[in-house]
């Protein structure tokens, strides 16, 4: 009996264990937050992805399993900023427990119209610009308030949590200093470009660049022909150099610019959303320097 109980006590510190070792299951919205996550929380977490690489959270419809895979979460994290009109009710609809943590939290957010110009459709005139993980010093708080919402549900892992924050952090700032040279060496009457819908306002707002798109905030409002046509105009009398492919957009309309306009047809940049595994921007890092590139390639003449 007693050999017995030993044995059930030691099943019982294995199980326990192994229990402990179970990485935290964490939900983020989207693919650039997800790398984030993974980025802080290293092994100790399992992160699910609701709308993955490539994909436009602007039209994105959750489904029953979404909801299942809030309601298995131990922590949500979102942007925020009205970027993921979905996620209140798919998170009612869940009936998931868990946390939610507001990744922009501490952001200054950026009015819709302000420092770039757009069609700007559907929005009202004080709408907000969700995407302000495009500046680097945005993307820096997102990893703070990450890094605290991890130590939040996952206390024993404070020090895992801060070391890799702290270092990440590091890489942020390397980050951002390489886009500010980069930028300054584009001459100042080309540093002029045109996206599909109005995602860099962070970029410009940080760094220099004028974005100009026929579509507003949302991937989803709709461009005019007259919105195309003012557009085209405003390319050939300021000379804006070139037009950008967002990965999340339908080409057509930033094609028929260039072809209308006589701008240069830019690479793809990545905007809302990082590529698959293996292509040009898997990672935050690897997308920011994907789009620098990008533009330094077209712009620097």
């Amino acid at each position: 009996m007693r050999g017995a109980r030993i044995a059930a006590v030691l099943l019982a510190l294995v199980w326990a264990a192994g229990a402990a070792a179970e990485p935290l299951k964490v939900v983020a919205t989207f693919s650039i937050l997800g790398d984030l996550v993974r980025q802080v929380g290293g092994d100790r977490v399992s992160v699910a992805v609701l709308v993955g690489p490539n994909g436009d959270a602007h039209s994105f419809v959750p489904s029953p399993g979404d909801a299942r895979t809030l309601a298995g979460a131990r922590l949500v994290v979102v942007n925020g900023l009205g970027f993921e009109g979905w996620i209140d009710r798919l998170v009612k609809a869940s009936g998931t427990k868990a946390p939610v943590v507001v990744a922009s939290a501490g952001v200054t957010p950026i009015e819709e119209e302000e420092g770039h110009d757009h069609a700007g459709h559907g929005h009202g005139a004080h709408a907000l610009d969700p995407h302000a993980w495009q500046s680097v010093a945005n993307a820096k708080r997102y990893v703070a308030t990450i890094r605290d919402g991890l130590i939040g549900v996952d206390p024993e892992g404070r020090a895992a949590y801060e070391s890799r924050a702290s270092a990440y952090l590091a890489g942020l700032d390397a980050l951002d200093a390489e886009v500010r040279r980069t930028i300054a060496g584009i001459p100042e009457a080309r540093r002029r470009v045109i996206t599909t819908h109005d995602a860099f306002g962070y970029f410009a707002r940080a760094y220099g660049l004028r974005f100009i798109a026929p579509q507003g905030v949302s991937s989803q409002s709709e461009a005019t022909a007259r919105d195309v046509a003012r557009i085209v105009r405003q390319v050939k009398r300021d000379r804006i150099p070139a037009v950008f492919l967002e990965n999340v957009a339908d080409p057509r309309l930033m094609l028929q610019i260039a072809r209308e306009s006589g701008a240069k047809a830019g690479g793809r940049i990545f905007s809302d959303a990082l590529s698959e595994p293996g292509g040009p921007a898997p990672t935050y890092l690897d997308m920011m320097r994907n789009n620098l590139r990008e533009f330094s390639a077209a712009l620097a003449g």
